[in-house]
């Protein structure tokens, strides 16, 4: 009798339970659990999204708010051990070596300047001062696939002559130790990757000025700037993948999103000159410039140029709205012989040798060029002898980057390169969702994520996250690499992933509690 009543009174509570949810539509709590996978032992992988660079500095805050740090933090409501990371010494970013600064300080956003700029102080951080112990966080600022598996990447001897990496210089196991080695030496039950970023990535941010080296199988002979072959990415990433997974551990990886989506690509527009621009804000300066330029250069330019059927090169400055950039194009026919020549007889041979030499493959930018972040404090400047491209400072008045002589290739990405480097992006994606699916891991779609970013945005409570460069929220003043929310949310769609394949309910991080930018001054 007594056991019939119990029973009863649980039916009734459990009844009660039901109909208060339903009064309150309130979803009932799901326990967290994690699955078929195990988070006692977490290790990371990658490059600087993985270390948690950000503002174009590696700092110990950033660090903290990296996203495996976010990973593992809710990794430990399912048995998750701890996370050791190898952090900085201060907030200010940058690094030494043998106390000479090798890499500056983070940015942050001046109020009165409505620019990013450094943050006063030196950098504390000395790489000779070596980490010891193993560390679950070896994501490597700079890094590329390849780099990962290279004996002496963190051979502190090597990094003044370019030989190594300094951040992990900083805490590799040995002078002769590998990053995947590292990783597996702490038998990791589950790990992730996220690499390939950097195997594009310099590439573009250097304006084009490596070489795609498809089809070149050794990557020591690669520059920084190059673009990784695909099939050494695609040898480099199964090997990666086979011995983090070999005594049976679980993972979670990520492809790579396209570069046209990231801010340092899309925030200075191809035409940006204005009569304000070019008179630096007094718009009747800026006129009476516009209408010297089209009178003693951007006309003969363009007449001369279509005596040689490329006319469309370059059109006249608008006095009322904006012009595009003169840029260079290296894909262009070279016509410099043929501008010598037509000049000649107004300027003389001398002066129309420099015009030939600075115009021969000039154009005005388009829509489908895409103008690189650092590129905008060169606009309107002086080029020097060192990057005009011709050995000499040119003189008054075809000396303003931009406006009257070209910028340079490290300025801007042509349509052939953004195509180079979309080809290469969608070689490694091929590969990393076919080892995913080989190696029975969680896979994450950071292009499609991104994506939204560009397009639309990502909303969240009262909040929409989008790449706008320093207001979306995502990025952070370098353009390319993650806010702290911009990592919370990286964090939150590994953990979907994470969720999906292995059945875990791990919980998402309230984006709202993570900063978009951070201060000029921080603990």
């Amino acid at each position: 009798m007594k056991k019939n009543i119990k029973m009863l009174l649980l039916v009734s509570l459990t009844f009660m339970a039901a109909c208060n949810n339903d009064d309150n539509n309130a979803p009932e709590e799901v326990p967290v659990t994690p699955g078929s996978a195990v988070f006692t032992k977490y290790v990371a992988l990658g490059d600087s999204f993985a270390a948690g660079y950000s503002d174009n500095a590696l700092f110990k805050k950033g660090q903290e708010n990296s996203y495996p740090n976010i990973l593992a933090q809710q990794f430990v409501a399912t048995g998750g051990g701890a996370f050791t990371q190898p952090l900085m010494n201060d907030n200010i970013g940058g690094l030494l070596l043998g106390g000479n600064v090798i890499a500056g300080t983070r940015l942050y956003f001046d109020g009165p300047t409505q620019t990013p700029v450094n943050v006063v102080g030196k950098p504390t951080t000395e790489v000779t001062a070596h980490l010891t112990g193993a560390f679950n966080n070896l994501g490597v600022p700079g890094a590329k696939s390849y780099h990962l598996l290279a004996a002496g990447y963190g051979n502190v001897a090597g990094v003044a002559a370019g030989l190594a990496n300094p951040y992990y210089a900083r805490f590799s196991s040995t002078g002769t130790a590998t990053v995947l080695g590292d990783a597996v030496a702490q038998d990791p039950t589950f790990f992730s990757l996220f690499i390939g970023g950097n195997d594009v990535l310099g590439y573009a941010t250097s304006g084009g000025t490596g070489k795609d080296q498809t089809g070149n199988p050794n990557p020591a002979t690669y520059g920084a700037s190059d673009i990784t072959d695909p099939a050494v990415f695609a040898n480099v990433y199964t090997n990666l993948a086979t011995a983090l997974t070999a005594k049976g551990a679980k993972g979670v990886v990520a492809n790579l999103p396209y570069i046209t989506t990231l801010p340092h690509f899309t925030t200075v527009p191809y035409n940006p000159l204005t009569a304000k621009v070019i008179g630096k804000n007094n718009e009747a300066v800026g006129v009476a410039t516009i209408k010297a330029l089209n009178a003693q250069l951007y006309g003969p330019l363009k007449q001369a140029l279509t005596a040689f059927n490329a006319g469309d090169r370059i059109n006249l400055l608008s006095e009322t709205g904006a012009s595009p950039l003169l840029i260079k194009d290296e894909t262009l026919t070279n016509l410099s012989a043929q501008l010598t020549a037509a000049f000649t007889p107004t300027l003389g041979a001398q002066n129309a040798a420099f015009y030939g030499a600075v115009f021969g493959q000039a154009r005005q930018a388009k829509a489908t060029d895409l103008v690189v972040l650092t590129t905008r404090a060169d606009i309107g400047t002086a080029p020097t002898a060192a990057n005009s491209g011709i050995g000499i400072a040119p003189p008054a008045p075809l000396n303003a980057f931009g406006i009257s002589y070209p910028l340079q290739d490290k300025h801007v990405l042509i349509p052939m390169e953004i195509a180079e480097i979309k080809k290469a992006t969608d070689a490694y994606n091929v590969t990393i969702e076919t080892v995913a699916k080989e190696k029975g891991l969680a896979f994450v779609d950071t292009r499609a994520t991104m994506s939204q970013l560009a397009n639309g945005g990502i909303r969240f409570g009262n909040f929409t996250m989008s790449s706008s460069f320093a207001t979306g929220g995502a990025f952070s003043l370098d353009g390319v690499h993650p806010s702290a929310r911009g990592y919370g949310l990286i964090a939150n769609i590994f953990i979907d992933a994470i969720n999906e394949k292995y059945g875990s309910t791990l919980r998402h991080v309230d984006l709202a509690q993570y900063p978009i930018q951070y201060p000029a001054t921080l603990p």
